[in-house]
């Protein structure tokens, strides 16, 4: 795409060379580019310079109040949210021109649906695809949740769909993609913890089997062969951590 849209690139990012310059070029059509980094040791911030980012640094408060302050940032009202390991395809960045073009009065947000590559395989069921996600929007009628981790865009009104697809195209190893859930389900255990929740015997033992029956079962997630297998094994997993880490904390309290 050519022609430049009054749009917001916004993206959080820490050590994130080998990823940031292909995320930027799939979304280059953004008349302005912000990233937001929290430390980076490799040369991130110095890329994104050189691709034309305005860089920022603020120390990593969660990943709701990182991008949330992209955002604030931005010089446009209509933003566009990504990961560092997300592309824009073409079909997608055609939908955001025609939204930015004609701008529906009823949705101040879209959804986009984000496919997910795992174990070298690009899935096409269980949450793997269509993962949607509302990435676009008008920050005056949306914003990041104050969420750590698993953050969600809050809408002041109606979130619409969009055609297209956002391309996750993640280059993690099974190893790095564990360690990651065993980081996340910590972090969501201890917000958890900080409101006061607690986790029942029956959460930690049916969380899992439920999220695993839904997404294999119900989402087709079978068809995707070892990998969706895997996908969703790991994602069960990850809500009996989350869970019991819970329990654990709260085991703590009493002590």
């Amino acid at each position: 795409m050519a022609e430049s849209l009054p749009l917001s690139l916004c993206i959080i990012a820490r050590d994130a060379a080998a990823e940031l310059a292909a995320c930027i070029e799939s979304a280059r059509f953004c008349d302005d580019i912000v990233v937001l980094d929290s430390g980076s040791r490799d040369d991130t911030v110095e890329l994104a310079t050189r691709l034309g980012a305005r860089v920022l640094a603020r120390p990593f408060a969660g990943f709701g109040p990182q991008k949330q302050a992209a955002v604030t940032a931005a010089r446009n009202d209509w933003v566009l949210c990504l990961d560092v390991d997300e592309r824009v395809t073409p079909e997608l960045a055609a939908s955001i021109a025609r939204v930015l073009a004609r701008p529906d009065p009823g949705a101040a947000a879209f959804a986009v649906a984000r496919r997910n590559r795992f174990l070298g395989r690009w899935l096409n069921h269980g949450e793997g695809y269509p993962d949607w996600n509302v990435r676009l929007f008008d920050r005056r009628y949306a914003r990041w949740s104050d969420d750590i981790v698993h953050e969600r865009v809050i809408v002041d009104g109606h979130a619409a769909r969009i055609d297209g697809d956002l391309l996750h195209a993640s280059a993690e190893s099974l190893a790095d993609y564990i360690a990651k859930q065993n980081r996340y389900t910590s972090l969501q255990a201890e917000e958890l913890h900080r409101a006061g929740r607690s986790a029942s015997f029956a959460q930690i033992a049916l969380s899992p089997c439920a999220r695993f029956v839904r997404l294999y079962v119900f989402r087709l997630g079978f068809l995707d062969g070892a990998a969706g297998f895997a996908h969703i094994a790991v994602g069960a997993f990850a809500s009996f951590l989350k869970y019991a880490k819970l329990r654990a904390l709260g085991a703590g309290d009493t002590e």
